[in-house]
């Protein structure tokens, strides 16, 4: 199957624009080992004017989860220049980064030799509303459990299963997002999103020892912790724990942070956030040149 040259706008929900190996495209050969086993990793970047947002931070993250999966990691500066040349063509758009290990025969046993696969898609950003990010949002507890796999935890890794069945738990447009928890009724996180408690001056999240996400917002929270007073614990959450903090928040690249009002039909009754820890997660998200 070689790759498409049309590269060209899709419908629906899919993306605007596609670049494979630095060629416009929109086609796979039926044996990348990203199809195939969901052997890759990728990152959702969010841009504004045209610049790739937290840019440092998902580049460690990719760097992480490569040498993790012993997958080459294709040369950053490269991989900066075609994000630079999808957002020129939608400058507040979002690019979804991927990297495989490319092609490989039948079986799990992967390449002596790799040659990993890039591939980057152009997305508009979700339309969510407004209001989310500043009265809150409604979310649940999902019923699929997240599997505990220490090897992986922490990557975004292309096997996101647990959370394709987890999201299609839901069809109401006012329920922003799900929660997720392990088989020990530990909370891990949202299907995209981190999850961050307040007590106190404390930002209370789970740890990635054993399942979860290393997010780059959960990573900038931590260095911006310290400087607003607070400071990151990670410890085991359960549900209870939402209705006892003092107030809770999910946060991602994309969405920045969204305050959490309801959990599973019922208002936690949380004090707003406080406005210095809220401007600075923005800002950060929402500025390239952050560090």
């Amino acid at each position: 199957m070689p790759a498409s040259t049309s590269g060209g706008p899709s419908n629906g929900r899919g993306p605007l624009r596609a670049l494979i190996d630095g060629a416009r495209g929109d086609r796979l050969p039926i044996g990348d080992r990203g199809l195939q086993y969901g052997d890759g990793l990728f990152e959702t970047i969010a841009l504004r004017g045209g610049r790739p947002c937290l840019w440092d931070l998902h580049l460690a993250r990719l760097r992480e989860g490569a040498a993790r999966l012993g997958l080459p990691l294709p040369d950053p500066a490269c991989l900066h220049r075609e994000c630079l040349a999808l957002g020129a063509e939608l400058p507040d758009g979002v690019v979804k980064l991927i990297v495989t290990r490319g092609d490989g025969g039948r079986g799990y046993r992967p390449p002596a030799m790799p040659h990993p696969r890039r591939i980057l898609t152009l997305h508009a950003r979700p339309a969510h509303p407004r209001s989310w990010g500043d009265d809150g949002v409604a979310v649940v507890l999902c019923r699929t459990p997240v599997g505990q796999s220490p090897a992986l935890a922490g990557l975004k890794h292309l096997n996101r299963l647990e959370q394709v069945l987890a999201r299609a738990e839901w069809d109401d447009p006012q329920i922003a997002e799900g929660l997720m928890a392990d088989a020990d009724g530990h909370l891990v996180g949202g299907t995209m999103s981190n999850l961050f408690l307040l007590r106190g001056r404390a930002l209370l999240t789970p740890p990635l020892d054993r399942a979860g996400i290393a997010g780059t917002v959960r990573a900038a929270l931590v260095r911006l912790a310290p400087g607003l007073g607070h400071r990151v614990v990670e410890t085991r959450l359960r549900r209870a724990d939402l209705a006892d903090a003092d107030g809770a928040f999910l946060t991602n690249a994309v969405i920045g942070l969204w305050p959490i009002r309801r959990f599973d039909g019922r208002d936690l009754g949380h004090d707003p956030l406080p406005g210095a820890l809220v401007a600075a997660v923005r800002r950060a998200v929402a500025d390239p040149d952050w560090r």
